[in-house]
């Protein structure tokens, strides 16, 4: 099977996007290891529902009104070297198809959050695209792929 995928060379690929469902979970922040209190804050996104895209991230202490945004390392991975004093409330920006929001968290992160710990942001994502794939997404096509 791998000769015959390299014998393609570039091939076009379609895939169906499948929303997420964490009943028992609501999304969450992973403090990571690299981090450093309270300095340096790096974050790993947990239980992201629904069919959403993060694309953007702010903190602001929870006294404060000053919004800090976070840079996008890769993947789920979020970092910021200019940490609030205090608990901590986050500000998400989503978009599911062509639709976007601000999802504010209702659980801070506490005043001296800890690396290696998960902390629970109080909100559920479940927003759902309204847009399909273009051209269309068909299973007949993804089977025949996934066969060769």
């Amino acid at each position: 099977m791998d000769r015959n995928l390299m014998a393609l060379g570039v091939v076009d690929v379609q895939y169906k996007r499948i929303p997420c469902v964490f009943k028992e979970h609501n999304l969450s922040l992973r403090v990571e290891e690299s981090s450093n209190y309270p300095n340096y804050l790096v974050v790993k996104i947990l239980y992201q529902g629904g069919q959403t895209d993060i694309t953007g991230i702010v903190v602001h202490g929870v006294a404060s009104a000053r919004f800090f945004p976070l840079r996008h390392n890769y993947g789920a991975i979020w970092s910021t070297n200019t940490v609030p004093y205090g608990p901590l409330q986050f500000r998400f920006g989503i978009t599911s198809g062509n639709h976007s929001k601000a999802v504010l968290t209702k659980n801070p992160l506490p005043a001296h959050w800890k690396p290696g710990v998960i902390y629970d942001t109080g909100v559920q994502i479940e927003d759902i695209s309204d847009t399909s794939c273009d051209p269309p997404c068909n299973d007949v096509q993804l089977l025949q792929l996934s066969s060769m």
